[in-house]
């Protein structure tokens, strides 16, 4: 068991094992779970891979969202339109997703829609070596439309004190429909970031 105040880098390397013990050949996909500070834990997760000599390619749900005027039809301030209408999961799992599992040469890209400009991105298709992990984070990612697509999911809990409502609303909505403590694969409390520390289902 991993002690509490582990830092943040000596967890991922214990999970990273652990994710590889469970998998240890082809293609692996990784979820990081939650509404709070998954970005920064997948690039931690991401590191830990790539100590353990595995390479570990990156992407977020937040590079899949829909263009302003589908994701805001409900506008901007709806939990029901931030849950429901602003990631393109679709496209997730035609260029990403999807590709990556085929492994061999087939290209898979890890970025769809530039949110900020409002505006496709421009397309990049990569590649990855047979056994290479794609650790992907963002929330909602236990949903109906993605659950079953994940081989591991990392469900980071923290405070939420500090989310807006339109955020803890949609969050609301996720944890009634998915469910997502009791479908992880890990539970990971992370409200101290720098020293996460797992969690249980059956715990308050």
């Amino acid at each position: 068991m991993v002690d509490p105040a582990t830092p943040a880098s000596a967890y991922a390397d214990t999970l990273a094992a652990e994710i590889r013990h469970n998998y240890r050949l082809g293609r692996v996909i990784v979820g990081v779970d939650g509404v709070e500070h998954t970005r920064a834990f997948a690039d931690e997760l991401a590191a830990a891979f790539a100590r353990a000599g595995v390479e570990a390619v990156r992407a977020s749900l937040d590079d899949f969202q829909r263009p302003r005027s589908e994701r805001l039809r409900l506008g901007a301030d709806s939990p029901e339109g931030y849950y429901l209408d602003r990631y393109d999961l679709d496209t997730l799992k035609r260029v990403l997703i999807e590709p990556f599992r085929m492994a061999g040469s087939t290209g898979f890209q890890t970025t769809a829609f530039d949110a900020a400009r409002d505006v496709p991105a421009e397309a990049r298709w990569l590649t990855a070596p047979a056994d290479a992990v794609l650790v992907l984070d963002g929330p909602f990612l236990q949903r109906s439309g993605l659950r079953g697509q994940l081989n591991f999911t990392a469900y980071l809990e923290g405070r939420n004190a500090e989310l807006p409502p339109t955020v803890l609303g949609a969050d609301a909505l996720y944890q009634a429909e998915a469910g997502p403590r009791f479908g992880a694969s890990a539970i990971v409390d992370v409200s101290s970031p720098e020293h996460p520390r797992r969690s249980f289902a059956d715990s308050c």
